[in-house]
């Protein structure tokens, strides 16, 4: 289990490749890391040799999900994603899609969750997707894997705020307290 860049990911790819290792790769910001999340990863592996996990970077978390988001800082979220059984390589990318990260390793298998799904069969929505049509492009695999329905980084949140109340934190404050993601 490596946290490492994208180019050494890219030799990594080769090596696999030369020995016949089915890669897997998904993309997300893993924000709160959860139950779901860790389930999500285990079968996404199941279906390979090797699972990439390529790390939304806090700044494309906070253009994707919102200026309170990510809560828990990139570095941290990679850490806790390489500490996971399922999960051979991290890298952190800083665009809003992953493509550049596929076009680079171009896996044998590209992996989403449902909640990208066009259809209840879980088609994939193309159209949210750009880097599914990249995968298909070349002859690789496109697999939506299902939801897991209540977990989320969204509903931890909603459950948290309304089991603990909302404390009304300024920015300030929360700087003060370290309890924001530097910006």
């Amino acid at each position: 289990m490596t946290i490492c860049t994208l180019e050494t990911l890219v030799k990594e790819r080769a090596r696999c490749e030369a020995q016949g290792l089915r890669v897997v790769l998904t993309n997300g910001i893993f924000d709160l890391l959860h139950a779901g999340h860790v389930e999500y990863l285990t079968r996404a592996r199941a279906l390979g040799d090797r699972l990439i996990v390529a790390l939304n970077s806090d700044a494309s978390s906070r253009s994707l999900k919102g200026a309170q988001r990510p809560l828990i800082p990139e570095a941290d979220r990679a850490l806790l994603l390489n500490a996971l059984r399922p999960v051979d390589y991290v890298t952190v990318f800083a665009e809003l899609t992953a493509e550049r990260v596929v076009a680079a390793l171009r896996p044998d298998l590209y992996v989403k969750g449902g909640d990208y799904a066009s259809t209840p069969d879980l088609s994939p929505d193309l159209s949210r997707l750009p880097e599914a049509r990249l995968v298909l492009s070349y002859g690789g695999e496109v697999q939506l894997l299902p939801y897991s329905t209540g977990r989320s980084t969204t509903t931890l949140i909603e459950r948290i705020v309304t089991v603990y109340g909302r404390d009304p934190v300024t920015h300030d404050e929360a700087s003060k307290k370290n309890l924001m993601v530097d910006t």
